[in-house]
């Protein structure tokens, strides 16, 4: 499930201002775990903690995407160029 951020900014507060990580996530009722990465990811962004931070992640995710879509792109015309029998080198080897 996703929180808004500013749930997941309270319930990172709560631990930073001293509060266990179980105690707060039942009180939140959410999975200790799942709070405990938030603060780790929390950590990371603040430097605190070496990672990829939030950022980081976001742009990644963003190019891996635009790869993704490049790729079919290129298989795309790669099949069309088969069709239209343009993959077959010329005979005497010229390149245009």
């Amino acid at each position: 499930m996703t929180y808004p951020p500013e749930f997941r900014f309270r319930a990172v507060a709560l631990v930073r201002a001293g509060k266990p990580i179980t105690t707060a996530a039942t009180e939140l009722g959410i999975s200790a775990g799942a709070l405990h990465n938030r603060v780790r990811q929390d950590q990371i962004d603040r430097d605190e903690r070496s990672g990829t931070t939030t950022h980081e992640n976001a742009e990644r995710t963003k190019a891996n995407k635009r790869i993704r879509q490049l790729e079919a792109e290129v298989e795309i015309l790669r099949k069309a160029a088969r069709l239209l029998g343009d993959d077959r080198p010329d005979p005497k080897g010229f390149t245009r």
